[in-house]
């Protein structure tokens, strides 16, 4: 490599930042190679390796590929230790069981088909980017879903009289909840703070108990006023 950075005759060449990162890039990529304790794993074999780490291929037909790439016979033990020893890596992904079933139907009908290997790891990565949005989407909507039921929960609570916590009543700006049985609206103001009153019903303007930079604060302060005594008539 560094034969063919000098061959140039164009000093511009050899001084082109670009050029000498690359030949940087270039000499520590075969440092790393030749001081590796894989030493079976050509660059070619690395990357059909990593990228094929969370497709659910069959291990015996990802070795038979391998084995086609310039390097010594790999065995089946050979490329189950470095499938794991990729997963064990920061960052890395590890194949998830809930698409193991889709993956290898897919791999299994292309490779039908006659498509070769990386092609075919090119498409089950194409699927399981699909599938994992598909999945979170569906996460997200479950997440809403029992966010409304909780919201729907606290707020039959309230209504029915029972101590809850914050709750909107329907489409509310403001909070509610009850604490010793007496009821309390919370809402900000233009400046952001925090409004707390106590109240007889939801339509009532209620009594002003203060003002609070955060809801933290007007909780700490509900603790107190929720269980103080009444005031004598």
């Amino acid at each position: 490599m560094l034969f063919d950075f000098v061959k140039s005759p164009s000093l511009r060449h050899l001084r082109d930042p670009h050029s000498v990162n690359k030949l940087a890039r270039d000499i520590v990529e075969a440092l790393d190679r030749a001081s590796s304790v894989w030493k079976k794993w050509e660059a070619g074999r690395e990357e059909i390796a990593n990228a094929a780490a969370p497709c659910w291929i069959p291990v015996e037909d990802l070795q038979s590929f391998l084995n086609t790439l310039p390097g010594p016979p790999v065995t089946k033990t050979d490329v189950e230790q470095r499938l794991r020893a990729i997963w064990e890596e920061p960052h890395s992904i590890y194949p998830k069981d809930e698409l193991r079933d889709s993956c290898l139907a897919l791999y299994q009908a292309e490779k039908a088909s006659g498509t070769e290997m990386r092609a075919i790891i090119g498409a089950l990565q194409e699927h399981i980017e699909r599938e994992e949005e598909r999945l979170r989407q569906e996460q997200q909507e479950q997440y809403r879903r029992w966010r409304e039921e909780e919201r729907v929960k606290l707020e039959q609570r309230f209504l029915l009289g029972a101590d809850c916590g914050w709750t909107k009543i329907e489409k509310s700006d403001a909070f509610y909840c009850r604490r010793n049985g007496r009821a309390f609206r919370i809402g900000q103001g233009k400046d952001k703070r925090w409004i707390m009153y106590r109240i007889k019903e939801i339509a009532d303007k209620g009594e002003l108990l203060g003002t609070y930079q955060g809801r933290g604060d007007a909780n700490k302060a509900l603790a107190k006023i929720a269980y103080a005594p009444e005031p004598q008539s």
